[in-house]
């Protein structure tokens, strides 16, 4: 990165540019140049789009950069998926330049930006972020949906390191989406692009996190950035058109079962690819949660599927519970998890639990004056 703003002393790039140049996303490309400007090695001039160019240390930061190169034990680094005209033969997937394979084929836990890992799951006889990396590069957009805690973030969050979320809900305007006009500290007002138009013009990831939530009149402003024209129109910014670069692609997570979730026929027919996604009851038992626990959420997953019950924990619950366990004890934890669980189901899940641990065990309450 240093050594091309180095290389022309005065011309500013965008991220889009840069990561052409440079054949990365453009995330990772954005996060090194702000980490340039931070050190005080390129500038950056604007905000809509940003652009950085040279300082007079980026030069000596780009002769201090250590380029690798191949050899024994030092493969060549493998193309990007998200990069222009990759192919459907895609080397393995790599995270911050770590492959998502371990020796053996096993694929390898992937650190989310939270800092938890993610443990890959199968999909079409692939790791699911590289099944999901592969769609992105043949322009696929996908919708993954399932109940709340499954996972299903988290799953776009490991594949994806230049994700931008959306956390929709029924408050969101065009505006959140878009764009709008914010008062700036002289008094005046400047239009700010939202995270869509940012996603569009840096070749980003975007997620669409609840979109189902969303209303359709705002989602409709969405649609022409997702089908064959890549552009929208901000019609609140002198109608300017935006167009989509390379790399920019939309993925949406839809919750069934949460109330004011409509999967409309216009949505759905946006997402070519809809997966469902559901706990990992195995993964839970590897993860060293509590047998018992898990036991019991796979009765109450069993149960919810014949219809006897609406709710079961699902992944989320379950990492809870542990750690509820691993503070308070185990059977706070089985009283939490009978509170939590939705009140017409929560005698059940009671009668449930109570069978599992051998002891009654009813939702977790204070108790008397100490």
């Amino acid at each position: 990165m240093a050594g091309i703003l180095a290389a022309s002393t005065g011309a500013q790039f965008t991220v889009t540019e840069l990561a052409n140049l440079l054949g990365h996303s453009g995330g990772a490309v954005g996060n090194a140049c702000e980490t340039l400007v931070a050190r005080g090695e390129a500038d950056r001039i604007g905000t809509q789009p940003r652009k950085y160019r040279a300082t007079a240390a980026t030069a000596a930061a780009a002769r201090r950069a250590v380029t690798r190169q191949p050899g024994p034990g030092n493969p060549p680094p493998a193309a990007s998926p998200s990069a222009p005209g990759t192919s459907s033969s895609l080397p393995a997937p790599t995270v911050g330049g770590a492959a998502v394979s371990q020796p053996g084929g096993k694929p390898a836990p992937i650190t989310r930006p939270n800092g938890q890992r993610y443990h890959p799951r199968a999909l079409a006889q692939l790791p699911d972020v590289e099944a999901l990396r592969r769609l992105r590069a043949a322009s696929v957009p996908v919708l993954l949906y399932g109940p709340p805690g499954t996972g299903k973030t988290s799953l776009i969050e490991a594949a994806f390191d230049d994700l931008i979320t959306v956390a929709g809900d029924g408050d969101t305007t065009v505006g959140d989406l878009v764009g709008e006009y914010t008062q700036d500290e002289h008094g005046g007002y400047e239009f700010v692009y939202g995270p869509v138009v940012t996603a569009m013009q840096e070749g980003r990831a975007l997620l669409l996190d609840d979109a189902t939530l969303i209303s359709p009149k705002v989602l409709a402003a969405l649609y022409p950035a997702m089908d064959g024209r890549r552009q929208i129109q901000v019609k609140a910014h002198k109608g300017e058109t935006i167009t989509a670069a390379d790399g920019f692609y939309v993925i949406a997570g839809h919750n069934p079962g949460v109330h004011g979730a409509v999967l409309t026929e216009a949505l759905a027919s946006r997402f070519s690819v809809q997966i469902q996604v559901g706990s990992d009851y195995d993964l839970a038992a590897a993860l060293k949660i509590n047998r018992t626990a898990v036991r019991v959420a796979r009765h109450l997953a069993t149960s919810q599927q014949a219809g006897e019950v609406g709710w079961a924990p699902q992944l989320r619950e379950l990492i809870a519970f542990q750690k509820i366990a691993d503070v308070l004890g185990t059977e706070t934890a089985f009283a939490n998890l009978v509170g939590i669980a939705p009140l017409e189901d929560r005698d059940t899940v009671a009668e449930i639990v109570t069978k599992a641990t051998g002891r009654p065990v009813t939702a977790l309450a204070l108790g008397r004056q100490l």
